[in-house]
Parts: C-alpha cells; sequence; structure tokens
C-alpha cells in the first residue's frame, strides 16, 4: 500500500512538472483553437472537433512510436512507409486473396512490425546510423506497396475492415477510442515500467547504461518493433477509412510524426520526453492542418508552414539545451 501511495505521489508530482514544462505550448494551441475560432464558422463545432480527433489518430499512432524511439536517441523515417505496406496489403488480402477481413489485418500488422523487427535488428545489432537505416526501409516499403498494387488502388468492401477506421462506439469514432487505448499503454510503459525507465537510460548516456547493466541492443531492438506495430495499425486505419488500399498512403506521415514529437518537447539528442507533450504537440498538428483547410490554404502552403513549425521546434529545443549548459 505504502509503495502504491509513494508510485502516486511521484507519479503526481511528474504531472504537475510536466505540465508547467509544457505551458508554453499548450498556450499556443489555445490560442490557436481560439483564432480558428473567430475566423471560421465551422471550426468550434462538435463535428469538426471529432473530426479533428478522428484525423490525428494515425500521427497519434505513429508519434507514439516515434516518442520512445527518439527519446532513445535513434529516429524512424520508415513509419510512413509502413503504413502504405500494411495497408495495401490488408486491402490486398481481403479483396483478392479473399482472406477473412481479421486475418488479413493480423497478417497486415505482421508484416508492417517486420520493418520494425529488421530496422531494430540491424540498428541495434551494427553502428550503421538510424536514419540510413529506416531511409532504406522507408524505400524499400514504399517500393513494395507500388509492386503489390501495382500503382492502382485497391478497393475493399468488408464490414469489419470498415468499421475499424469509420466506426462509432456510442458518439465516439473509433479510431479515437484505439488512440486513447495506445496514448494510455505507450504512457504507462514511459512512466511506470522499468522498460520504460531504460529507454530513458540508453537515450540519455548509452555507455553509463550498458555499465549499469541495462541490455540497450535489447532495449533499442524492442523499441523499434513496437515503432513497427503501432505504424502498422495506422495504416489499417488509415486504409480502413477510405476503404482502399493506396500505395502512396502515409507519404510524409513520418514528418508528421517527428514535428508533434519535438514540439511537444522531447530532445533529439535522446534521454528527455515525455508522452503528455507528444500528444499535445499531435493536437498542434490535427488543429494547424484542419485549420489551414478550413482557411482555404493551398496545400502548397500548407507544407511551406509545416516546416517552420518543425524548424521553430527544433530551435527551441536547441536554445533550451544551449541555456542549460551555462
Amino acid at each position: 500500500m505504502l509503495g502504491n501511495r509513494s508510485s502516486l505521489s511521484r507519479f503526481g508530482g511528474s504531472l504537475k512538472t510536466g505540465l508547467k514544462d509544457k505551458l508554453g505550448i499548450l498556450i499556443g494551441l489555445i490560442a490557436m483553437c481560439v483564432l480558428l475560432a473567430i475566423f471560421t464558422d465551422s471550426f468550434a463545432t462538435s463535428r469538426n472537433i471529432i473530426n479533428v480527433l478522428r484525423q490525428m489518430s494515425v500521427n497519434a499512432f505513429l508519434a507514439c512510436g516515434m516518442t520512445m524511439v527518439i527519446i532513445l536517441g535513434g529516429i524512424d523515417l520508415s513509419v510512413g512507409s509502413v503504413i502504405a505496406v500494411s495497408g495495401c496489403l490488408c486491402a490486398g488480402l481481403i479483396t483478392n486473396n479473399g482472406l477473412p477481413s481479421g486475418l488479413a489485418i493480423l497478417l497486415a500488422m505482421g508484416a508492417g512490425t517486420l520493418v520494425g523487427v529488421f530496422n531494430g535488428l540491424v540498428i541495434s545489432r551494427t553502428t550503421i546510423p538510424p536514419f540510413i537505416v529506416t531511409l532504406a526501409t522507408m524505400n524499400i516499403g514504399r517500393g513494395f506497396a507500388r509492386v503489390y498494387t501495382a500503382n492502382k488502388t485497391i478497393m475493399v468492401s468488408d464490414d469489419l475492415f470498415g468499421f475499424i477506421g469509420t466506426g462509432y462506439y456510442g458518439a465516439i469514432p473509433a479510431p479515437v477510442i484505439y488512440m486513447i487505448i495506445a496514448i494510455a499503454v505507450v504512457g504507462c510503459i514511459l512512466a511506470f515500467t522499468r522498460f520504460g525507465r531504460h529507454i530513458y537510460a540508453v537515450g540519455g548516456n548509452k555507455q553509463a547504461a550498458i555499465y549499469s547493466g541495462i541490455n540497450a541492443k535489447n532495449v533499442t531492438f524492442t523499441v523499434y518493433i513496437l515503432a513497427g506495430l503501432l505504424a502498422s495499425f495506422a495504416g489499417i486505419i488509415s486504409a480502413s477509412r477510405t476503404f482502399s488500399g493506396q500505395f502512396n498512403v502515409g507519404d510524409g506521415a513520418e514528418m508528421d510524426a517527428i514535428a508533434a514529437v519535438i514540439l511537444g518537447g522531447t530532445s533529439m539528442t535522446g534521454g528527455v520526453g515525455t508522452l503528455s507533450g507528444t500528444v499535445i504537440g499531435c493536437f498542434i498538428i490535427a488543429v494547424l492542418n484542419n485549420g489551414m483547410n478550413l482557411l482555404g490554404i493551398d496545400s502548397s502552403w500548407q507544407y511551406i508552414v509545416q516546416g517552420i513549425v518543425i524548424l521553430i521546434a527544433v530551435m527551441i529545443d536547441f536554445l533550451k539545451k544551449r541555456n542549460q549548459k551555462f
């Protein structure tokens, strides 16, 4: 009982500190919402808010995995292509091969997870930088999706498959429920488990972590597997929302995930970050994209705005690190 109270006390203290650290981006998010509510008629409607949450769900899955990867001191550029691989493969197995949707979903998620297995195996067992490894698997995944679909969209007509991305549990969209579960699970891993502490330790100082008895190779391997698993389910959700497998889906999604993580205060150098900050970052990216669409901003300018947001987030992280040294 005393141990439970101590854990809750530590959690309460870390939550209070975390909210204080995230006060700046919270104010920015609130200000953005207020401005969009003033300048558009439809932003503050319940229908649009639900739409924002639904659109945010795919990025949230990627960002959960990316948070662990970046805290570890790595990067994963392949998660966007995993969306295409798992979504196209699932659609193809149902439509072209006649597999039951449940089995097709499991096989497609397994294929996406295998990308994470490969990334984790190479990165943990060699000195090849994660950027290079995941850049390679990103291109391989994109190529596979194009070859598998013959550069065509695979349409799907299946109730279970469609429900995952378009169904509702009461008044809440199914993808939002899945997103909440994923955030809760990853949040608990990082905050309450030994494995979570090992992720921070390896990201903060790998050599010191190894000397303290932590198996850094296994930690790295497992983190990349989890990132692949989360990305593969994001691919199922994305494909389900359109009832199709599209070879170009998820293009650039890894950038949105990285932006959300960095906006949330996770350091690119590793060892520092929280999932709560990442969730706020996901909200900012989702609201920003939704707001620009409502304002009728051209898609080309949207890329520019997103790039500026990422640059600002990285600069803030750089300045914060520099101030801590002096």
